[in-house]
């Protein structure tokens, strides 16, 4: 029986989950694949000695002893950031490796250059963790829709995000109270900048949409939007229009343009999105052939992602044992055949609004409000005006029918200029 030599870079969370599925899977991978997957060596700056489970397995400190052992076959980065993975995953490449690794960031931002990289070497680069955690959402793209011009992509793609905006929901707490939970019970950062403020999720999005219309696009062509200004009160008026608020990401291909966004979104509660939640992920794609997939599952997570991680290490390992490296291209599309494309300008995007307006309570408020609207030619749907319990602004809750974002981005900019408006107008998009 052929056997095929891991090496992992990076013996956190991730790492030590994939080297215990490779430990408690190796019976059944081996019935799987009729070959040995021999974690030989692991590398990590941190970690002092492996666990006595791991008895087999060599630790250094140094991760060109991995690079330059000719005996190993698949090098697996889970160290995470930018720097030092990519020259980790070049270096791998360059010595002829093949290439496992989760890092989201690192494929949205120079994925280009590793899978040219890759491709001048004719070595295979997995990454099926880096979106979704356990779901096979690479997978489905790269083979399962293979037949599926994909129309759009919309996504729940992370979990602290969800489990913030689930808990407040559910419980009605303010978003500080929710995220200090989320992290005591790890589900958040120490510094959770990139989850709730949407940028974990558009590293995510940028990888599914190079795979799903075979295009080149960067983090800075997707407007992003996070969740740290949604209040229980908005929580509580989404419920009032049957809608939960979820921060998602969203792509629909236009043909001659392809929209790229994550923002907070009013989900009506009979969507199967409005239904995904704690620190769940979901991920739908509209293929013209099949219609909607809708993927579900756990988003993160030290065995998850590990599983997804030896999913990667599996397919490749076929591959070497039967000499038929990169049959299906990484990117689900041949190199050549990946194209620029134009983005659409937020601007030009249209949809129904959910505007919470800040203002005094006297006469004329509505009016001078609906005005400026109209003017703006912004049709309202309905309008929620809450009563004064105290001195000061109440809430106009407005919700209007399909508008375009410009005329939202002038129209709001003169609301809050008004001297009747107190605060900052909170606007939130909502799903059609």
């Amino acid at each position: 029986m052929k056997t095929i030599n891991v090496g992992i870079i990076g013996f956190g969370t991730v790492g030590s989950g994939t080297a215990e599925v490779l430990l408690a899977q190796a019976k059944n991978l081996s019935r799987k694949t009729n070959l040995v997957i021999n974690l030989k060596t692991v590398a990590d700056i941190m970690t002092t000695a492996l666990p006595q489970k791991f008895s087999g397995c060599t630790l250094t400190k140094n991760a060109d002893d991995i690079f330059n052992d000719p005996d190993i076959d698949i090098v697996v980065e889970l160290i995470g950031g930018i720097e030092p993975a990519k020259t980790f995953i070049l270096k791998a490449i360059e010595a002829g490796k093949h290439v496992v690794s989760a890092n989201k960031a690192l494929f949205s931002t120079h994925g280009r250059q590793i899978f040219e990289a890759a491709t001048r070497k004719g070595v295979e680069v997995g990454f099926e963790a880096s979106v979704g955690g356990g779901i096979p959402v690479i997978k489905a793209l790269k083979e399962g829709l293979a037949a599926n011009t994909i129309q759009s992509i919309m996504g729940i793609m992370n979990g602290t995000a969800n489990f913030i905006l689930s808990q407040m929901t559910d419980h009605g707490l303010p978003f500080d109270t929710v995220l200090k939970d989320a992290q005591a019970k790890g589900y958040a950062e120490a510094d959770p900048t990139y989850d709730i403020e949407g940028i974990d999720t558009a590293h995510k999005l940028v990888i599914l949409m190079i795979m799903a219309y075979g295009i080149n696009i960067r983090l800075e062509d997707v407007s992003i939007e996070g969740i740290s200004r949604i209040k229980p009160i908005d929580i509580e008026f989404a419920k009032q229009f049957g809608c939960r608020i979820k921060l998602l990401a969203i792509s629909r291909n236009h043909g001659d343009h392809i929209e790229a966004r994550v923002h907070p979104t009013m989900v009506p509660e009979t969507h199967l999105l409005a239904n995904i939640n704690g620190a769940m992920n979901g991920i739908n794609f509209n293929g013209d052939m099949v219609g909607d997939v809708l993927l579900y599952g756990q988003g993160a997570g030290k065995m998850p992602t590990g599983s997804a991680v030896v999913a990667d290490i599996v397919d490749i390992a076929r591959n070497v044992a039967f000499n038929c490296l990169n049959r299906v291209p990484s990117l689900a599309y041949l190199p050549s055949e990946i194209k620029d494309c134009v983005i659409t300008p937020m601007a030009k995007i249209s949809g129904p609004y959910y505007f919470r307006i800040s203002a005094v309570d006297k006469p004329g408020v509505l009016a001078s409000i609906a005005g400026i609207l109209g003017k703006n030619g912004i049709s309202i749907e309905s309008v929620i005006q809450k009563k004064r319990r105290d001195e000061g602004s109440v809430p106009v809750v407005i919700r209007t029918h399909d508008a375009q974002e410009k005329a939202v981005i002038e129209a709001i900019s003169e609301i809050d200029s008004l001297s009747i408006v107190t605060e900052k107008t909170v606007t939130i998009r909502i799903l059609n």
